[in-house]
């Protein structure tokens, strides 16, 4: 017999060619669903892949993609998380081997989701969160083996941010009896969800790593303290193009450090502000275009597009990508704090994750406003001391630390960046099983 991915790699290769559009069945499947008139939503569904169980007695994991305007389908599936990596070989670390995956291309215009016109796109996360919606509500009522089946949202970046208010939207839905599903707990992986904890904390940092001197951390704070200022005035558009200034002053005294992994900087591909230009061009060059590598976007748009058959002749996958990010501009600076309070309050599992080695959402901003927390157990978290896990392909070698109380829980992975699955792909794999209550 074939093995299922050996199968799958065969068919986006082109060498199996009957039925090539069509999924595997009980492997894979694929739709849109039209969340708004004239937006539409990709989802991808991987079924758990597992020697030990079947797909029933594994949890579904949605995999929610940062940017905004960053692919699910795209980097988490072929570069994070997904059965095959961009080169279509099987992935040792999948996630798939211990949970069925689902990809959604969020917000709409995202990856192969798109827009029939310009008001079709999000503008903040409160759309976001109801656009999801509509979209597991009509999974869910299409793959009615998995209501019972318990499902876990994580995500990375901004994705976190959206991932917060999607899932206290699903809770509050399915204690109304509108979405039927077994919603258990949210991962928030290198999270937005405090921008301005991020922002202050980057110059300390930085300064404690070597990366920056004296005139260098004064000159960042300087820059942080004008972001600080518009998010406390509420001018939150403000606020994010100030923030990107602020990351052009880190640039200048950094040398172009990678905002991603302080320890790697590859200077073909570093970003450096042009006189003049745009602040949302800018910021697409930084932090979207990296997640829509020449590569991967070949990929997508060929062997891939091929695979899917059902994307329309119009879309390119990531076109829509930088539209995205320049409509939730005016959103994104604001903190999510209270959302995450209010999951917790409400009983939800609520989970963070961050790298060592992140700067864009560094650790130490994490941590503040984890203790800004209005949630009654985090007394109880914070008595706690943090506990190593062992690396898993280096026994005796710490590869993380973590707390858990209650209905929280806190994972410091080491020797990773902002993307955690491509930088410590087997310390990932084992965090989401102990998430998923698998180990």
């Amino acid at each position: 017999m074939v093995p299922t991915w050996t199968l799958s790699l065969l068919l986006l290769t082109g060498l199996v060619t009957k039925g090539l559009s069509i999924p595997l069945a009980d492997k894979e499947a694929w739709n849109y669903v039209e969340v708004r008139e004239g937006a539409h939503m990709f989802w991808w569904l991987y079924y758990a892949d597992s020697q030990s169980a079947g797909y029933t007695e594994l949890p579904l994991v949605m995999w929610l993609q940062g940017g905004p305007g960053g692919s699910g389908s795209g980097f988490g599936n072929f570069e994070e998380i997904g059965p095959l990596n961009r080169d279509l070989e099987p992935r040792k670390q999948s996630w798939v081997q211990a949970a069925s995956v689902l990809f959604v291309d969020n917000p709409v215009g995202t990856g192969f989701s798109y827009t029939d016109g310009p008001d079709g796109f999000a503008t903040d996360v409160a759309t976001v969160a109801s656009d999801m919606l509509v979209l597991l509500k009509h999974f869910f009522s299409e793959k009615t083996d998995f209501q019972s089946i318990p499902f876990y949202i994580f995500s990375e970046s901004y994705g976190g941010k959206m991932a917060a208010a999607i899932s206290l939207e699903l809770s509050n839905a399915i204690a109304q009896g509108t979405v039927k599903c077994n919603f258990a707990g949210v991962a928030l992986g290198d999270s937005w969800i405090s921008p301005l904890d991020s922002v202050m904390t980057w110059g300390p940092y930085l300064y404690t790593t070597s990366l920056l001197d004296d005139n260098g951390l004064a000159a960042v704070g300087s820059a942080a303290e004008m972001v600080k200022q518009a998010v406390e005035q509420q001018q939150f558009l403000k606020a994010t193009e100030l923030w990107s200034m602020t990351e052009t002053v880190v640039e200048q005294y950094t040398n172009g450090v990678n905002f991603y992994n302080i320890l790697t900087q590859d200077p073909d591909e570093k970003v450096r502000s042009s006189v003049g230009e745009d602040f949302i061009a800018l910021q697409a060059r930084r932090h979207i275009r990296p997640l829509h590598s020449q590569s991967l976007s070949q990929l997508m748009n060929g062997p891939i597009r091929k695979k899917l058959g059902i994307i329309p002749q119009n879309v390119t996958w990531g076109g829509q990508a930088e539209d995205v990010f320049s409509h939730m501009a005016g959103d994104f600076m604001r903190p999510v704090v209270d959302v995450v309070n209010q999951l917790l309050i409400a009983g939800v599992n609520v989970t963070v994750y961050n790298g060592q080695l992140d700067l864009i959402v560094d650790t130490i901003g994490q941590e503040l406003w984890v203790k800004q927390l209005k949630w009654g157990g985090l007394p109880g978290f914070n008595k706690l001391t943090w506990r190593p896990l062992d690396d898993p392909i280096a026994p005796g070698v710490t590869g993380a630390f973590y707390k858990t109380y209650k209905n929280f829980a806190f994972y410091w992975i080491l020797r990773a960046g902002h993307m955690i699955p491509s930088d410590q792909g087997p310390m990932a794999l084992q965090m989401m099983k102990m998430i998923t209550q698998q180990a």
